[in-house]
């Protein structure tokens, strides 16, 4: 793939696209999640309730994974996970039941933010960094970053379709939301397809350890220091997101899609310049010095009088919100011995998804008595909290390309 660094192998090309084809299915889902629930006639504390158990699901699922699936095989374990992502998106698309979707959620792949907090996450980063040269990998991280962010934009725009078809009475709304949830279920499938190409190379070499090792320390530091970044996200999310533009705009789900597809692209395209501006400040400086003025523009959104102002504030924090993806993974990849990479990524996730899992309870909350955006104020002052917390803690711990 010329897209990639000249040093990654096929297997890299393998976790490209099925991160790209995730993405497109997430960024689908998130979008269209709120609206299919209120269709359901759900209240907004009811939405944020199957958020959160979601979000528990996928830290529970990513932490056996991470330091238990070595066991399995890489190769296998990730076939496994592709057909239960079949399964969830068949689940959804067919049930109405709040028990059955609630459980559903729980066991299942689904994503409600539109970035990556399922258990596919770990089990594809701790395998990225093997598949290029050391000198490559932020570069790589970035790529892998960037068609996530550029797909799930794409999904995100997509739900139009099904949106323009319902608004033309040509089919029923319900049936229109339902249909986002069977196309989840078929990328599925062709995720599955795609994780048989990957090479004997992923899996571990004889005699590796399988889970932390003489970098635990530092992981279990950076874990913390990432919740509260986590927890700030759960907050604004961007299904709770979608949901406060419905509420306090009358925002419709074509547009709402449309918006977060420019977001995507947005968010995907500046972690290209994460790489270079790493290269330049370091990992840890790109990180904080990116995301503060991010955070800023978040609070500044709630503030917002109209729908234009509040859209020019959010599409401002996304060209600069997700630089700190790629640099984030890169640092965590650098600072841990090979082996332990697939648990390092599992373990630095998890507690980002607990972290992430009460938020849209009580952003719903928060929602069904206000249309103010209290939970972007409340998040953007976490993650701010959490962009000098970082620097604090981990400007003078720098990966081996920063030493010397």
């Amino acid at each position: 793939m010329p897209f990639l660094p000249a040093s990654a192998t096929a297997d890299a090309a393998v976790l490209v696209r099925t991160r790209g084809a995730r993405a497109f299915a997430d960024g689908a889902v998130a979008v269209v999640l709120p609206a299919h629930f209120a269709l359901l006639g759900w209240s907004a504390t009811r939405i944020g309730v199957l958020v959160s158990v979601m979000l528990a699901g996928s830290a529970v699922a990513t932490l056996a994974v991470g330091l238990r699936g070595g066991v399995l095989g890489r190769r296998t374990l990730l076939l496994a996970v592709s057909a239960v992502m079949v399964g969830t998106g068949i689940v959804f698309g067919a049930a109405s039941s709040f028990a059955v979707l609630a459980l559903a959620g729980l066991v299942g792949t689904l994503n409600p933010t539109g970035g990556d907090v399922s258990v596919f996450l770990p089990a594809e980063q701790g395998l990225l960094a093997g598949t290029v040269a050391e000198g490559d990998r932020t570069a790589l991280v970035a790529r892998y970053t960037l068609v996530g962010f550029v797909l799930a934009a794409a999904g995100a725009a997509a739900v139009g379709i099904p949106d323009a078809l319902a608004r033309a009475d040509i089919v029923a709304p319900l049936h229109a939301t339902r249909s986002v949830f069977v196309g989840y279920a078929v990328v599925g499938a062709v995720v599955f397809a795609w994780y048989r190409r990957l090479s004997p190379a992923v899996e571990p070499g004889r005699g590796d350890r399988v889970g932390l090792g003489p970098s635990r320390r530092v992981v279990y530091r950076l874990a913390a220091v990432f919740s509260i970044d986590a927890l700030g996200g759960g907050f604004v999310g961007q299904a709770v997101v979608a949901l406060w533009l419905y509420r306090r705009f009358e925002l419709s789900v074509g547009a709402a899609g449309a918006l977060f597809s420019i977001v995507g692209l947005l968010a995907g395209c500046s972690g290209l310049l994460s790489a270079r501006l790493a290269r330049r400040i370091g990992l840890v400086r790109t990180m904080a010095f990116t995301h503060l003025p991010a955070n800023a523009l978040l609070i500044a959104t709630a503030c917002m009088p109209n729908l234009w102002s509040a859209l020019a504030c959010l599409l401002a924090r996304s060209a600069l919100a997700q630089m700190d993806v790629p640099a984030r993974t890169s640092y965590v990849l650098a600072v841990v011995t090979p082996p332990e990479r697939p648990a390092a990524a599992a373990v630095t996730n998890v507690p980002r998804s607990i972290a992430a899992a009460l938020p849209p309870v009580v952003a719903g909350w928060l929602l069904e008595r206000a249309s103010f955006g209290w939970p972007l104020v409340v998040g953007g002052t976490l993650k701010a909290a959490y962009d000098v917390v970082l620097l604090w803690q981990f400007r003078s711990i720098r990966p081996p390309e920063e030493q010397g």
